[in-house]
């Protein structure tokens, strides 16, 4: 894996701990980060489908089911953490 940016760290488990610029509320409160479990091929497929052919909304499914939170959580980030979401992605994509 390439050398982490500085608002990724890896835990011991191959998750990715996101520090956010600006949060998301999560039921109620505000997090600052998000811990993103590494992802398997049926995660990827499960978003596809549920997507149902929307390839931008099944990378925010794929992102809230890895982070455990609901897609809407994902879809109110602003783009400067939404950027650093898809930036943790990519490196758990290799």
């Amino acid at each position: 894996m390439n050398e982490l940016p500085e608002f990724l760290a890896e835990g011991e488990d191959g998750s990715l701990i996101v520090t956010l610029a600006r949060g998301i509320d999560v039921d109620g409160a505000k997090r600052t980060s998000l811990t993103l479990r590494e992802p398997a091929v049926s995660d990827m497929l499960a978003a596809d489908k549920a997507a149902k052919g929307h390839s931008a909304m099944s990378e925010v499914i794929l992102l809230a089911n890895l982070a455990e939170v609901a897609p809407e959580n994902i879809q109110s980030a602003k783009m400067r953490d939404y950027g650093r979401l898809q930036a943790a992605l990519g490196f758990m994509n290799g």
